[in-house]
C-alpha cells in the first residue's frame, strides 16, 4: 500500500502558523493564557467586551495574584468599576484558577496615547435599516393628511410608519 499523500498540496492551516506568534506576542503582555485576548467577548460577555478590552497582565513582586488592566471609554468607566468582581470570576475561570487578583480600569492603554486608541469592535453589527410596510405609511399617511405643508406632511408620514413598525413588532419603549 503506498504512503497517504496530504492533501493540502503544501498548504497550512493561518491558524497553525500564527499561533506561535500570537502567544509570543500575548506572554510578552503578560496574558499567559492568549484565550484572554482572543476570545474576549466570549471570556467577559458580549456586553462588557463592547466598552472594554484587555491591554495588559501584570504580576507584583511576591508573584501571588495578578492585575488585568483593562482599557475603557471614561463614560463607561463607572459601569465597568460596578463589573469588576463578576467580570474577576469570568477570567480568572480561563485561568483555571485565581489568577487574576484584582482589576484595574484605565482610560488610556498601558502603551501610551498614541497606541492606545479605543476600537472597541466586539458589539454585533445591526441588522441594517428597516423600512416600514407599506399598511404603515398608509395608516400614517391617513393621520397626517390634513397637514397642508407637503414637506412636512411627508417627514410626519415616514416617523409615524417607523413609530407603528416599532409598536407592531413590540420594540418600541
Amino acid at each position: 500500500m503506498p504512503p497517504r499523500r496530504a492533501t493540502t498540496k503544501g498548504f497550512k492551516r493561518t491558524a497553525s502558523l500564527l499561533t506561535g506568534r500570537i502567544r509570543q506576542a500575548s506572554e510578552s503582555r503578560g496574558f499567559a493564557q492568549s484565550r484572554l485576548l482572543t476570545d474576549w467577548a466570549e471570556v467577559a460577555g458580549a456586553d462588557v467586551a463592547a466598552i472594554a478590552r484587555p491591554v495588559e497582565v501584570s504580576y507584583g513582586r511576591g508573584g501571588m495574584g495578578a492585575t488585568l488592566t483593562l482599557l475603557t471609554t471614561g463614560a463607561q468607566a463607572p459601569m465597568l468599576e460596578m463589573q469588576k468582581d463578576q467580570l474577576r470570576e469570568k477570567v480568572n475561570a480561563v485561568y483555571g484558577y485565581n489568577a487574576i487578583a484584582r482589576i484595574r480600569i484605565t482610560q488610556t492603554a498601558a502603551t501610551g496615547f498614541s497606541e492606545g486608541r479605543v476600537a472597541f469592535d466586539h458589539r454585533p453589527k445591526a441588522e441594517g435599516p428597516r423600512t416600514p410596510a407599506p399598511e404603515m405609511h398608509r395608516a400614517a399617511g391617513d393621520v397626517v393628511a390634513p397637514v397642508e405643508d407637503e414637506t412636512l406632511r411627508a417627514a410626519l408620514e415616514r416617523l409615524g410608519a417607523h413609530i407603528l413598525t416599532k409598536e407592531k413588532q413590540g420594540t418600541r419603549t
